[in-house]
Protein backbone atom coordinates (compact mmCIF):
# COMPACT_ATOMS: atom_id res chain seq x y z
CA UNK A 1 0.00 0.00 0.00
CA UNK A 2 1.19 3.22 -0.41
CA UNK A 3 1.74 6.22 1.59
CA UNK A 4 0.07 9.64 0.89
CA UNK A 5 1.44 12.64 3.14
CA UNK A 6 -0.95 15.70 2.45
CA UNK A 7 1.08 17.96 0.01
CA UNK A 8 1.46 20.60 2.40
CA UNK A 9 3.28 18.50 4.82
CA UNK A 10 5.48 16.88 2.22
CA UNK A 11 6.45 20.24 0.70
CA UNK A 12 6.76 22.02 4.48
CA UNK A 13 9.33 18.94 4.86
CA UNK A 14 10.95 19.91 2.16
CA UNK A 15 11.35 23.47 3.05
CA UNK A 16 12.62 22.37 6.59
CA UNK A 17 15.12 20.52 4.66
CA UNK A 18 16.77 23.49 3.11
CA UNK A 19 16.36 25.85 5.78
CA UNK A 20 18.88 23.39 7.96
CA UNK A 21 21.47 24.46 5.63
CA UNK A 22 23.95 21.84 4.84
CA UNK A 23 23.19 19.20 7.03
CA UNK A 24 21.41 15.86 5.50
CA UNK A 25 17.74 15.47 5.94
CA UNK A 26 18.32 11.78 5.69
CA UNK A 27 16.81 11.47 9.24
CA UNK A 28 13.41 13.14 7.62
CA UNK A 29 10.87 10.28 6.53
CA UNK A 30 10.31 10.02 2.81
CA UNK A 31 7.80 8.33 1.24
CA UNK A 32 8.54 5.16 -0.56
CA UNK A 33 9.61 5.55 -4.63
CA UNK A 34 7.69 3.91 -7.27
CA UNK A 35 9.50 0.89 -8.41
CA UNK A 36 8.74 2.72 -12.39
CA UNK A 37 10.40 6.04 -11.23
CA UNK A 38 13.57 5.51 -13.44
CA UNK A 39 11.83 5.14 -16.56
CA UNK A 40 9.87 8.24 -17.44
CA UNK A 41 11.84 9.65 -19.65
CA UNK A 42 12.24 13.43 -19.72
CA UNK A 43 9.54 13.49 -17.03
CA UNK A 44 12.07 11.64 -14.58
CA UNK A 45 13.22 13.18 -11.33
CA UNK A 46 17.12 14.35 -11.09
CA UNK A 47 17.16 12.33 -8.19
CA UNK A 48 17.27 9.38 -10.17
CA UNK A 49 20.06 9.78 -11.91
CA UNK A 50 21.70 11.09 -9.29
CA UNK A 51 20.59 8.97 -5.98
CA UNK A 52 22.70 10.12 -3.15
CA UNK A 53 20.64 13.24 -3.76
CA UNK A 54 18.19 11.45 -1.72
CA UNK A 55 20.14 11.51 1.44
CA UNK A 56 21.76 14.98 1.03
CA UNK A 57 20.96 17.57 -1.29
CA UNK A 58 23.82 19.26 -1.17
CA UNK A 59 26.36 16.69 -1.06
CA UNK A 60 28.95 16.98 -3.77
CA UNK A 61 31.67 14.98 -5.16
CA UNK A 62 34.93 16.95 -5.92
CA UNK A 63 37.29 13.55 -7.47
CA UNK A 64 34.68 13.97 -10.52
CA UNK A 65 36.97 16.89 -11.46
CA UNK A 66 39.80 15.43 -12.97
CA UNK A 67 42.87 17.55 -14.33
CA UNK A 68 45.99 15.20 -14.98
CA UNK A 69 47.13 14.98 -11.17
CA UNK A 70 50.57 15.57 -12.07
CA UNK A 71 49.76 19.01 -13.61
CA UNK A 72 48.61 21.62 -11.79
CA UNK A 73 45.13 23.34 -12.82
CA UNK A 74 42.95 26.17 -11.98
CA UNK A 75 39.58 26.54 -13.12
CA UNK A 76 39.11 29.35 -15.02
CA UNK A 77 35.92 29.11 -16.68
CA UNK A 78 32.42 27.25 -16.76
CA UNK A 79 29.90 26.65 -19.18
CA UNK A 80 26.47 25.41 -17.77
CA UNK A 81 23.69 24.73 -20.15
CA UNK A 82 20.53 23.69 -17.87
CA UNK A 83 16.83 22.54 -18.13
CA UNK A 84 14.47 23.77 -16.16
CA UNK A 85 13.49 22.24 -12.99
CA UNK A 86 10.18 19.84 -12.33
CA UNK A 87 6.81 21.07 -13.95
CA UNK A 88 3.38 21.01 -14.32
CA UNK A 89 1.77 19.18 -16.90
CA UNK A 90 1.02 20.95 -20.38
CA UNK A 91 -2.56 21.46 -21.01
CA UNK A 92 -2.63 18.71 -23.99
CA UNK A 93 -1.37 16.42 -20.77
CA UNK A 94 -3.87 17.91 -18.32
CA UNK A 95 -6.85 16.99 -20.61
CA UNK A 96 -5.93 14.07 -21.25
CA UNK A 97 -5.71 13.48 -17.24
CA UNK A 98 -8.50 14.99 -16.80
CA UNK A 99 -10.38 12.24 -19.17
CA UNK A 100 -8.25 9.21 -17.76
CA UNK A 101 -9.98 9.74 -14.17
CA UNK A 102 -13.04 10.12 -15.49
CA UNK A 103 -13.70 7.47 -17.66
CA UNK A 104 -11.78 4.85 -14.51
CA UNK A 105 -14.34 6.92 -12.07
CA UNK A 106 -17.27 6.05 -14.37
CA UNK A 107 -16.65 3.19 -15.99
CA UNK A 108 -14.10 0.90 -13.92
CA UNK A 109 -16.21 -1.55 -11.28
CA UNK A 110 -15.57 -0.68 -7.62
CA UNK A 111 -12.12 -3.28 -7.47
CA UNK A 112 -11.47 -3.51 -10.89
CA UNK A 113 -11.36 -7.12 -12.28
CA UNK A 114 -7.70 -7.89 -10.06
CA UNK A 115 -7.02 -9.21 -6.96
CA UNK A 116 -8.04 -8.30 -3.45
CA UNK A 117 -4.16 -7.14 -3.05
CA UNK A 118 -4.25 -4.69 -5.37
CA UNK A 119 -8.32 -3.07 -5.07
CA UNK A 120 -6.65 -1.25 -2.65
CA UNK A 121 -5.15 1.08 -4.93
CA UNK A 122 -7.78 1.21 -7.28
CA UNK A 123 -10.53 2.27 -4.38
CA UNK A 124 -7.89 5.03 -3.84
CA UNK A 125 -8.17 5.95 -7.32
CA UNK A 126 -12.00 5.75 -7.34
CA UNK A 127 -12.26 7.39 -4.07
CA UNK A 128 -9.59 9.44 -2.43
CA UNK A 129 -8.11 10.66 -5.36
CA UNK A 130 -8.12 14.08 -6.44
CA UNK A 131 -7.79 15.36 -9.90
CA UNK A 132 -5.92 18.85 -8.68
CA UNK A 133 -4.65 19.53 -12.16
CA UNK A 134 -5.92 22.51 -13.70
CA UNK A 135 -5.38 24.42 -17.10
CA UNK A 136 -3.76 27.29 -16.14
CA UNK A 137 -0.85 25.23 -14.45
CA UNK A 138 0.58 24.71 -17.90
CA UNK A 139 4.14 23.61 -17.64
CA UNK A 140 5.01 26.28 -15.12
CA UNK A 141 7.19 25.21 -12.58
CA UNK A 142 6.58 23.65 -9.05
CA UNK A 143 8.20 24.22 -5.92
CA UNK A 144 10.16 21.18 -6.02
CA UNK A 145 11.43 22.22 -9.67
CA UNK A 146 12.38 25.75 -7.73
CA UNK A 147 14.21 23.41 -5.27
CA UNK A 148 16.19 21.43 -8.02
CA UNK A 149 17.90 24.83 -9.51
CA UNK A 150 18.40 26.23 -5.96
CA UNK A 151 20.49 23.01 -4.97
CA UNK A 152 22.38 22.33 -7.78
CA UNK A 153 23.39 26.22 -7.69
CA UNK A 154 24.84 25.59 -4.11
CA UNK A 155 26.62 22.10 -5.21
CA UNK A 156 28.19 23.93 -8.45
CA UNK A 157 29.22 26.92 -5.72
CA UNK A 158 30.78 24.58 -3.61
CA UNK A 159 32.81 22.61 -6.52
CA UNK A 160 33.68 25.68 -8.12
CA UNK A 161 34.05 28.28 -5.25
CA UNK A 162 36.33 30.67 -7.17
CA UNK A 163 33.99 30.81 -10.30
CA UNK A 164 30.75 31.06 -8.45
CA UNK A 165 32.02 33.41 -5.83
CA UNK A 166 30.16 36.37 -4.34
CA UNK A 167 33.16 38.66 -5.66
CA UNK A 168 32.25 37.72 -9.32
CA UNK A 169 28.65 37.85 -8.59
CA UNK A 170 28.24 40.82 -11.57
CA UNK A 171 30.39 39.27 -14.23
CA UNK A 172 28.53 35.89 -14.08
CA UNK A 173 26.61 35.41 -17.51
CA UNK A 174 22.91 34.32 -16.98
CA UNK A 175 20.57 33.47 -20.05
CA UNK A 176 16.84 32.17 -20.23
CA UNK A 177 14.80 30.90 -22.69
CA UNK A 178 11.43 32.92 -22.41
CA UNK A 179 9.36 30.51 -21.23
CA UNK A 180 8.17 30.70 -18.02
CA UNK A 181 9.45 27.62 -16.29
CA UNK A 182 13.12 28.44 -17.62
CA UNK A 183 13.07 32.31 -16.59
CA UNK A 184 11.86 30.95 -12.66
CA UNK A 185 14.41 28.32 -13.08
CA UNK A 186 17.10 31.06 -13.79
CA UNK A 187 16.02 32.98 -10.68
CA UNK A 188 16.27 30.09 -8.74
CA UNK A 189 19.51 29.17 -9.28
CA UNK A 190 20.55 32.70 -8.19
CA UNK A 191 18.20 32.50 -5.49
CA UNK A 192 20.99 29.12 -4.61
CA UNK A 193 23.76 31.42 -5.12
CA UNK A 194 22.95 34.10 -3.22
CA UNK A 195 21.85 31.97 -0.06
CA UNK A 196 25.64 30.54 -0.64
CA UNK A 197 26.60 34.16 -0.60
CA UNK A 198 24.13 34.77 3.01
CA UNK A 199 23.10 38.12 0.74
CA UNK A 200 19.74 39.05 2.17
CA UNK A 201 18.73 41.48 -0.76
CA UNK A 202 18.44 38.94 -3.60
CA UNK A 203 18.16 40.57 -7.06
CA UNK A 204 17.71 39.31 -10.30
CA UNK A 205 19.88 39.42 -13.21
CA UNK A 206 19.60 37.71 -16.25
CA UNK A 207 18.99 37.65 -19.94
CA UNK A 208 16.23 36.28 -22.14
CA UNK A 209 17.59 34.83 -25.11
CA UNK A 210 15.68 33.04 -27.26
CA UNK A 211 17.79 32.98 -29.77
CA UNK A 212 20.47 30.99 -28.28
CA UNK A 213 18.20 28.57 -26.21
CA UNK A 214 15.32 27.94 -28.36
CA UNK A 215 16.94 27.61 -31.62
CA UNK A 216 14.86 25.09 -32.91
CA UNK A 217 11.66 27.59 -33.49
CA UNK A 218 13.83 29.69 -35.86
CA UNK A 219 15.37 26.51 -37.83
CA UNK A 220 13.04 26.71 -41.09
CA UNK A 221 14.28 23.39 -42.50
CA UNK A 222 13.94 21.81 -38.83
CA UNK A 223 10.19 23.18 -38.68
CA UNK A 224 9.13 22.42 -41.98
CA UNK A 225 11.03 18.90 -42.00
CA UNK A 226 10.89 17.75 -38.59
CA UNK A 227 8.59 19.61 -35.97
CA UNK A 228 5.39 20.09 -39.03
CA UNK A 229 6.65 16.48 -40.95
CA UNK A 230 4.34 13.87 -40.48
CA UNK A 231 6.84 10.72 -41.83
CA UNK A 232 9.28 12.35 -39.44
CA UNK A 233 8.39 10.56 -36.30
CA UNK A 234 6.63 7.49 -38.50
CA UNK A 235 8.63 5.02 -36.36
CA UNK A 236 7.15 6.54 -33.17
CA UNK A 237 3.74 5.81 -34.29
CA UNK A 238 4.35 2.56 -35.65
CA UNK A 239 5.72 1.66 -32.36
CA UNK A 240 2.42 3.65 -30.57
CA UNK A 241 0.35 0.74 -32.32
CA UNK A 242 2.24 -1.74 -31.88
CA UNK A 243 2.39 -5.48 -30.48
CA UNK A 244 4.65 -4.17 -27.54
CA UNK A 245 2.62 -0.76 -26.46
CA UNK A 246 -0.65 -2.88 -27.86
CA UNK A 247 0.28 -5.84 -24.73
CA UNK A 248 0.88 -2.88 -22.12
CA UNK A 249 -3.06 -1.63 -23.34
CA UNK A 250 -4.40 -4.85 -22.55
CA UNK A 251 -2.93 -5.34 -19.29
CA UNK A 252 -4.08 -2.10 -17.84
CA UNK A 253 -6.85 -2.51 -18.61
CA UNK A 254 -7.82 -5.62 -17.55
CA UNK A 255 -6.47 -4.15 -13.48
CA UNK A 256 -8.50 -1.57 -14.19
CA UNK A 257 -11.44 -4.32 -14.73
CA UNK A 258 -12.44 -1.82 -18.38
CA UNK A 259 -12.95 -3.09 -22.11
CA UNK A 260 -9.36 -2.77 -23.45
CA UNK A 261 -10.86 -0.75 -26.70
CA UNK A 262 -11.65 2.15 -24.17
CA UNK A 263 -7.92 2.75 -23.42
CA UNK A 264 -6.14 4.69 -25.87
CA UNK A 265 -2.28 4.48 -26.17
CA UNK A 266 -2.39 8.47 -25.23
CA UNK A 267 -4.68 7.51 -22.44
CA UNK A 268 -2.71 4.63 -21.15
CA UNK A 269 0.72 6.91 -21.41
CA UNK A 270 -1.46 9.78 -19.42
CA UNK A 271 -1.65 7.28 -16.65
CA UNK A 272 2.42 6.48 -16.45
CA UNK A 273 2.76 9.78 -16.27
CA UNK A 274 0.15 10.82 -13.74
CA UNK A 275 2.48 8.65 -11.73
CA UNK A 276 5.33 10.88 -12.44
CA UNK A 277 3.93 13.88 -11.89
CA UNK A 278 2.63 12.85 -8.38
CA UNK A 279 6.25 11.88 -7.84
CA UNK A 280 7.86 14.81 -9.06
CA UNK A 281 5.58 17.43 -8.16
CA UNK A 282 4.51 16.18 -4.64
CA UNK A 283 6.94 13.24 -3.79
CA UNK A 284 3.94 10.72 -3.49
CA UNK A 285 3.88 7.22 -4.15
CA UNK A 286 0.81 7.34 -6.77
CA UNK A 287 -1.93 5.11 -6.83
CA UNK A 288 -1.72 5.32 -10.48
CA UNK A 289 1.21 3.52 -10.25
CA UNK A 290 0.28 0.14 -9.51
CA UNK A 291 -0.94 -0.19 -13.32
CA UNK A 292 2.38 -0.28 -14.58
CA UNK A 293 4.94 -3.31 -13.59
CA UNK A 294 8.63 -3.01 -14.86
CA UNK A 295 8.43 -4.58 -18.26
CA UNK A 296 5.47 -2.12 -18.73
CA UNK A 297 7.15 1.13 -17.57
CA UNK A 298 10.11 -0.07 -19.98
CA UNK A 299 8.18 0.18 -22.93
CA UNK A 300 6.74 3.46 -22.48
CA UNK A 301 10.07 4.88 -21.81
CA UNK A 302 10.94 3.32 -25.24
CA UNK A 303 8.21 5.10 -26.97
CA UNK A 304 9.09 8.02 -25.27
CA UNK A 305 12.72 7.71 -25.97
CA UNK A 306 11.62 6.94 -29.98
CA UNK A 307 10.06 10.04 -30.00
CA UNK A 308 13.12 12.15 -28.72
CA UNK A 309 15.43 10.17 -31.15
CA UNK A 310 13.80 11.11 -34.22
CA UNK A 311 12.13 14.58 -33.32
CA UNK A 312 15.26 16.25 -31.51
CA UNK A 313 18.24 13.70 -31.44
CA UNK A 314 20.15 11.80 -34.42
CA UNK A 315 17.14 10.28 -36.05
CA UNK A 316 17.51 12.90 -38.24
CA UNK A 317 20.84 15.28 -39.04
CA UNK A 318 19.05 19.01 -39.17
CA UNK A 319 17.67 18.21 -35.60
CA UNK A 320 21.65 18.51 -34.06
CA UNK A 321 22.78 20.89 -36.66
CA UNK A 322 19.81 23.09 -35.88
CA UNK A 323 21.87 23.45 -32.49
CA UNK A 324 24.69 25.30 -34.44
CA UNK A 325 24.13 29.05 -32.69
CA UNK A 326 24.52 27.34 -29.57
CA UNK A 327 27.38 24.90 -30.35
CA UNK A 328 29.65 28.47 -31.67
CA UNK A 329 28.06 30.60 -28.59
CA UNK A 330 30.06 27.91 -26.41
CA UNK A 331 33.16 27.88 -27.91
CA UNK A 332 33.49 31.51 -28.75
CA UNK A 333 33.09 31.92 -24.92
CA UNK A 334 35.45 29.41 -24.20
CA UNK A 335 37.80 30.86 -26.88
CA UNK A 336 37.68 34.26 -24.43
CA UNK A 337 38.32 32.66 -21.63
CA UNK A 338 41.31 30.63 -22.35
CA UNK A 339 43.37 32.55 -24.38
CA UNK A 340 46.69 34.52 -22.84
CA UNK A 341 46.22 37.82 -21.65
CA UNK A 342 48.13 40.93 -19.91
CA UNK A 343 48.43 41.39 -16.79
CA UNK A 344 46.31 44.91 -17.63
CA UNK A 345 43.53 43.22 -19.00
CA UNK A 346 40.42 41.94 -17.22
CA UNK A 347 39.73 38.62 -16.21
CA UNK A 348 37.84 36.25 -17.54
CA UNK A 349 34.08 35.65 -17.56
CA UNK A 350 33.95 33.06 -14.62
CA UNK A 351 30.72 31.32 -15.41
CA UNK A 352 27.92 31.19 -18.00
CA UNK A 353 24.33 30.08 -16.95
CA UNK A 354 22.32 29.23 -19.99
CA UNK A 355 18.73 27.68 -18.21
CA UNK A 356 16.53 25.94 -21.53
CA UNK A 357 14.62 22.84 -22.55
CA UNK A 358 15.40 19.27 -22.76
CA UNK A 359 14.73 20.70 -26.32
CA UNK A 360 17.66 23.00 -26.15
CA UNK A 361 20.11 19.71 -24.91
CA UNK A 362 19.23 17.42 -26.65
CA UNK A 363 20.36 18.66 -30.26
CA UNK A 364 23.37 19.78 -28.46
CA UNK A 365 24.72 16.54 -27.36
CA UNK A 366 23.79 14.84 -30.21
CA UNK A 367 25.97 17.79 -32.44
CA UNK A 368 28.79 16.79 -29.70
CA UNK A 369 28.89 13.29 -31.09
CA UNK A 370 27.22 12.01 -27.80
CA UNK A 371 24.80 8.84 -27.06
CA UNK A 372 25.15 7.36 -30.32
CA UNK A 373 24.30 4.07 -30.37
CA UNK A 374 25.90 1.58 -33.30
CA UNK A 375 22.18 0.52 -34.47
CA UNK A 376 19.06 3.62 -34.07
CA UNK A 377 16.09 2.82 -32.15
CA UNK A 378 12.92 1.92 -34.28
CA UNK A 379 9.15 0.74 -34.00
CA UNK A 380 10.54 -2.94 -34.69
CA UNK A 381 14.07 -3.36 -32.48
CA UNK A 382 12.44 -2.76 -29.09
CA UNK A 383 14.07 -6.01 -27.53
CA UNK A 384 17.69 -5.48 -29.04
CA UNK A 385 17.72 -2.06 -27.57
CA UNK A 386 17.59 -2.62 -24.04
CA UNK A 387 21.27 -1.58 -23.88
CA UNK A 388 20.87 1.62 -25.30
CA UNK A 389 22.87 4.56 -24.12
CA UNK A 390 20.19 7.01 -26.12
CA UNK A 391 17.76 6.87 -22.79
CA UNK A 392 16.08 10.04 -22.22
CA UNK A 393 15.51 9.24 -18.62
CA UNK A 394 19.41 9.21 -17.80
CA UNK A 395 20.23 12.28 -20.17
CA UNK A 396 17.63 15.04 -20.15
CA UNK A 397 15.57 14.54 -16.41
CA UNK A 398 14.15 17.67 -14.71
CA UNK A 399 17.83 19.77 -14.18
CA UNK A 400 19.79 18.16 -16.30
CA UNK A 401 22.96 19.97 -17.08
CA UNK A 402 25.72 20.19 -19.72
CA UNK A 403 28.79 21.19 -18.18
CA UNK A 404 31.73 22.65 -19.48
CA UNK A 405 34.78 23.46 -16.97
CA UNK A 406 38.05 25.15 -18.55
CA UNK A 407 41.19 24.59 -16.60
CA UNK A 408 44.41 27.02 -16.56
CA UNK A 409 46.47 24.06 -16.74
CA UNK A 410 50.72 23.95 -17.03
CA UNK A 411 50.72 22.16 -20.77
CA UNK A 412 47.94 24.52 -21.26
CA UNK A 413 44.11 25.28 -21.13
CA UNK A 414 42.19 21.59 -20.76
CA UNK A 415 38.38 21.46 -20.80
CA UNK A 416 36.28 18.70 -19.17
CA UNK A 417 32.74 17.80 -19.76
CA UNK A 418 30.19 16.25 -16.98
CA UNK A 419 26.91 15.69 -17.54
CA UNK A 420 24.39 15.90 -15.15
CA UNK A 421 27.26 16.23 -12.88
CA UNK A 422 29.25 13.25 -13.86
CA UNK A 423 32.51 13.41 -16.10
CA UNK A 424 31.65 12.15 -19.85
CA UNK A 425 34.55 12.32 -22.08
CA UNK A 426 34.20 14.01 -25.57
CA UNK A 427 34.31 11.34 -28.24
CA UNK A 428 37.55 9.81 -29.54
CA UNK A 429 39.52 11.55 -26.94
CA UNK A 430 41.00 9.35 -24.27
CA UNK A 431 41.25 11.65 -21.08
CA UNK A 432 38.26 12.93 -18.74
CA UNK A 433 40.06 16.70 -19.14
CA UNK A 434 42.09 17.45 -22.53
CA UNK A 435 43.68 19.79 -24.00
CA UNK A 436 41.55 22.86 -25.53
CA UNK A 437 43.17 22.43 -28.68
CA UNK A 438 42.96 18.75 -28.70
CA UNK A 439 38.99 19.36 -28.28
CA UNK A 440 38.62 22.12 -30.67
CA UNK A 441 40.37 19.67 -33.48
CA UNK A 442 37.76 17.14 -32.58
CA UNK A 443 35.11 19.73 -33.46
CA UNK A 444 37.40 21.50 -36.61
CA UNK A 445 34.51 20.38 -38.68
CA UNK A 446 32.12 22.20 -36.65
CA UNK A 447 34.18 24.98 -36.17
CA UNK A 448 34.71 25.69 -39.48
CA UNK A 449 31.12 25.20 -40.90
CA UNK A 450 27.87 24.36 -39.03
CA UNK A 451 26.60 27.34 -40.77
CA UNK A 452 22.96 28.31 -39.06
CA UNK A 453 21.99 30.09 -41.99
CA UNK A 454 23.11 27.82 -44.52
CA UNK A 455 22.04 24.81 -42.62
CA UNK A 456 18.19 25.84 -41.72
CA UNK A 457 17.39 28.17 -44.53
CA UNK A 458 19.45 27.06 -47.32
CA UNK A 459 17.63 23.81 -47.92
CA UNK A 460 14.30 24.15 -48.34
CA UNK A 461 11.96 21.29 -46.66
CA UNK A 462 15.42 20.34 -44.70
CA UNK A 463 17.62 17.89 -44.19
CA UNK A 464 16.02 14.08 -44.63
CA UNK A 465 16.50 11.47 -42.48
CA UNK A 466 20.21 10.12 -41.15
CA UNK A 467 21.11 7.44 -43.30
CA UNK A 468 24.04 7.48 -41.83
CA UNK A 469 23.28 5.36 -38.55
Amino acid sequence: MFSVLPPTNTLVLAALCLVLTRLSCSSVSVPDIPHIAAYFGTKTRYEEVNPHLLRDVFSVNSSILKPPPNERCTPVHMTAIIRHGSRYPTVKNIRRIHKLSELVRREAPPGGASSAGSAAWLQDIQNRWENWYTEDMDGQLVMKGREDLRQLAVRLSSLFPSLLSEENMRRISLRSSSKHRCVSSVEAFQDGLQQVWSRQDVQYSHQVDDELMRFFERCRGYVEGVENNRTALLEVEKFKHGMEMEAVRRRMAERLGLPHHRLTPDLVEAAFFLCSYELSIKSLYSPWCFLFDENDAKVLEYKSDLKQFWKRSHGHVISSLSSCPLFHHVFRTLDKAGRPRRSTEASPEPASILVGHAETLLPLLSLLGLYKDQTSPTADNYHSQHSRSFRTSLIVPYAANLLFVLYDCQRGPRLQMLINESPVRFPGLMEDAPLYRDVRATYRHLLDGCDFHRECEGRPGGRGPNTEL
